[in-house]
């Protein structure tokens, strides 16, 4: 017996079959810009799943960048305009 399928059992959760799993990988692949675009629709769930994470390493880079422009924008503006951007970001 596999050690995923091992595992499953011991958690007592419900199982993945193959078809699930597969079906999640190629979602994943049509939400990954670098992969999604290419020609080839024959991409190995190893590399989608490598894609997957490196794409999200370059949102959170993304995200921190924003954060600290925003930080910026709001120390070097006037109280009330902090206060206005401040109220429509917790919207």
């Amino acid at each position: 017996m596999s050690s995923r399928r091992s595992r499953s059992r011991q958690s007592g959760g419900s199982r993945i079959t193959d078809d699930q799993i597969n079906d999640l990988v190629s979602k994943l692949q049509q939400l990954l810009p670098e992969i999604r675009d290419r020609r080839s629709d024959k991409v190995s769930a190893a590399k989608v799943l490598q894609e997957t994470c490196n794409y999200i390493r370059s949102l959170h880079r993304e995200v921190d960048d924003l954060s600290e422009r925003l930080s910026e924008l709001l120390s070097t503006t006037d109280t009330a305009q902090a206060a206005i951007i401040r109220s429509l970001l917790m919207q």
